[in-house]
């Protein structure tokens, strides 16, 4: 993890907000962590395609979330992950 998080800037999801009000974060190599607590997959959209919109939580604040939509490739590679994968 060491090796991975090196000159990376970790910023916790449920600052992410303030982060990216405050930092110009376009500039730095960040990461973030969080636990899927919520997933809702096969949604369509009008034109048919499907996504899967996933609510993740750093479980240092459970009411800040942050929402992800999955679409396309994402969307098939992913949308059989289990709510509470980190």
């Amino acid at each position: 993890m060491d090796r991975k998080m090196a000159n990376r800037k970790l910023i916790q999801l449920s600052q992410l907000k303030s982060k990216l009000a405050t930092e110009n974060l376009e500039e730095v190599d960040w990461v973030t962590f969080g636990v899927i607590v919520k997933k809702v997959v096969h949604q369509s959209t009008n034109n048919g395609r499907t996504f899967s919109i996933w609510r993740l939580n750093d479980l240092r604040d459970l009411n800040r979330c942050v929402t992800l939509f999955l679409f396309g490739d994402v969307h098939k590679e992913h949308w059989k992950t289990e709510q509470g994968t980190v």
